[in-house]
């Protein structure tokens, strides 16, 4: 009788931590939206850290919106081209690189493109502010091509809508959370905003995406917002997972200055 009477009123254990697999360690990065000074920095970092550890196997995800509003876009891409040429590098398809896309297939896709940080996105590839002030739409989208190497294109087309680790599930912006996971729209993992936002029930895995901006990490349990804005903020942050633990890596900038490196040891 003692005994049921100690099992009744003896705490629960605690409930078990979302994990990665076992001997992984995962860099899933937000959008960097075109900061190729705030990702370089970013890149060293985690490979220093990859040095520095020996016996485990590290993955890298990049969230989307590799493109637009930065000044570098072009160069965001290059550089994580030329990472996954020495490191297991993911790739997620963002709204921004769907609306890239899209811009090559008619005008007024361009002109959606254009105003949304598309500008920016098109002088990376080597047009001055001049001759790209003197085009009108049509000429801007006859000249698009030429400007953007069709390799460059068939590239963005191959990033993933979706990655599964474990207990995570990787996407840009978010999921249906009245459908299953094996049976999401691609237009809601790129651009679903309030509707997974406003969820505080629990979901298949623990989804880490970025698309909606915060001021800090988000971790609201059943998500994890991680993108702060880099091409404003001068902000850009990877979530580190391993095991059952989570830490935050960010480099900074601000007002020109040189990027730094900040480590934190949880998602607020």
């Amino acid at each position: 009788m003692f005994q049921k009477l100690r099992d009744f009123f003896r705490s629960p254990p605690p409930p078990r931590l979302p994990t990665v697999p076992p001997g992984t360690r995962y860099y899933v990065i937000g959008d960097i939206h075109g900061r190729l000074d705030l990702y370089a920095a970013m890149i060293t970092e985690i490979e220093r850290e990859i040095s520095a550890e020996t016996g485990m196997e590290s993955r890298i995800i990049l969230l989307g919106d590799l493109v637009d509003r930065g000044p570098d876009s072009a160069g965001v891409i290059e550089r994580t081209r030329q990472w996954q040429q020495q490191r297991h590098v993911r790739v997620l398809a963002g709204n921004h690189e769907e609306m890239f896309l899209a811009a090559f297939e008619k005008p007024e896709a361009l002109r959606h493109f254009v105003k949304h940080g598309g500008r920016e996105t098109i002088m990376s590839y080597g047009i001055s502010k001049k001759r790209f002030a003197t085009l009108d739409l049509e000429g801007l989208f006859e000249l698009l091509p030429e400007l953007v190497p069709q390799a460059v294109r068939d590239y963005l087309s191959s990033f993933e809508a979706m990655i599964i680790a474990g207990d995570y599930a990787f996407v840009h912006a978010g999921v249906d959370p009245e459908r299953p996971f094996d049976d999401q729209k691609r237009s809601d993992l790129l651009w679903i905003r309030d509707r997974f936002l406003n969820h505080d029930g629990p979901l298949e895995k623990v989804v880490v995406h970025g698309h909606t901006i915060f001021d800090r990490v988000m971790d609201c349990g059943n998500r994890i917002g991680i993108d702060t804005g880099a091409f404003r903020s001068g902000v850009l942050t990877a979530l580190v997972l391993e095991g059952d633990q989570r830490r935050i890596l960010q480099a900074r900038t601000s007002d020109g200055g040189p990027v730094e490196i900040f480590q934190g040891e949880r998602a607020d």
